[in-house]
């Protein structure tokens, strides 16, 4: 029997029929608006590349930005091009050309780059909280602790968690049947939405997303707390108040990305758990302003509040000013 849901397809309903090709609808209930709904995606999108490209050339080119912090904010940098370039132009496709057919084996790759590149912005900003209690605490060892080597070393670290995680996620998915609908109401394919379209126990998917969630972005969480914490005791057994701003103004950008990424995150997990009565455009909606907000955001506030960023930033856009 078929059901036709769709201007794009006939939906099978058999059982032992599993889907090899899926089409996003991008965000249902708005498609009327999926024109003006694109302007500012695409917006978000251009500021995103030509503001990280910008950081990343900066702090690669100028040796006095070789520090721990602003190597740390060119990974930041980095995975944010990557976060927006695996989401927005395809959700952009969808809005513009109604180009949401995906095969199953895209699809899959989709959820591994972007879940993996989200923990590594999480890793990121955790190694970035590790940078500030070293350089608040311990200033007279900051330059022995975290050399270039120690970097390094953390770059892949973060890598190699975020991989190793999530690459058990493809295998997941792939184990299953997907003989249910093949109309994904969203504008990127995720592990969870995905999983629940197939006809198979996904218990096993549930469970391990899960602990995934758990092991990284919530310990990332907790540690990056812990951290200010431990900071904001040295700050205030500081003597002096002049140096006591001093210290707590060097942790601003890094505080205001950190909200900036985990907040609407966890908005979006509260109004997916309990916002039942919630329509579904706003859930898709919440979850690319995830997406969307930080890579935007994060180049324009360490260019405004980080000083060494500012000029750096100056003299590339109006040498014969400076």
């Amino acid at each position: 029997m078929s059901l036709v849901v769709s201007p794009y397809m006939t939906i099978l309903n058999c059982t032992g029929v599993s889907h090899t090709v899926f089409y996003l609808l991008g965000i249902p209930g708005l498609e009327e608006k999926h024109m003006w709904i694109s302007i500012p995606f695409f917006i978000s999108y251009v500021m995103a590349l030509l503001g990280n490209s910008l950081l990343i050339f900066i702090i690669l080119t100028r040796s006095s930005l070789h520090e721990p912090m602003y190597l740390f904010l060119c990974m930041l940098a980095g995975t944010d091009v990557v976060l927006s370039t695996c989401t927005v132009p395809q959700a952009l496709a969808i809005f513009w050309f109604h180009a949401g057919k995906i095969s199953l084996d895209r699809c899959i790759t989709q959820v591994f780059f972007v879940t993996s590149t989200f923990m590594s912005d999480s890793g990121i900003l955790l190694a970035m909280a590790f940078d500030r209690y070293i350089a608040i605490c311990y200033p007279l060892r900051y330059t022995t602790i975290l050399t270039h080597m120690l970097i390094g070393k953390i770059g892949v670290t973060i890598l190699l968690r975020s991989f190793g995680t999530v690459f058990p996620m493809t295998f997941l998915l792939k184990r299953l049947t997907f003989c249910k609908s093949n109309i994904l109401p969203h504008t990127l394919c995720e592990h969870i939405g995905l999983a629940k379209y197939s006809c198979n126990d996904i218990r096993v998917n549930i469970w391990y997303g899960l602990f995934v969630l758990i092991s990284t972005i919530s310990l990332d969480v907790f540690l990056i707390i812990v951290s200010y914490m431990l900071i904001l005791r040295a700050v205030f057994r500081i003597p002096s108040q002049d140096a006591r701003h001093k210290a707590l103004n060097t942790c601003g950008s890094h505080v205001c990305v950190f909200i900036l990424f985990y907040v609407p995150g966890i908005f979006t997990t509260l109004a997916q758990r309990f916002g039942r009565h919630i329509s579904p455009h706003v859930h898709i909606l919440l979850a690319n302003v995830c997406i969307v907000a930080p890579p935007m955001l994060n180049p324009i506030i360490y260019g405004i509040k980080t000083k060494q960023i500012r000029e750096q930033v100056t003299h590339v856009l109006f040498p014969k000013e400076i």
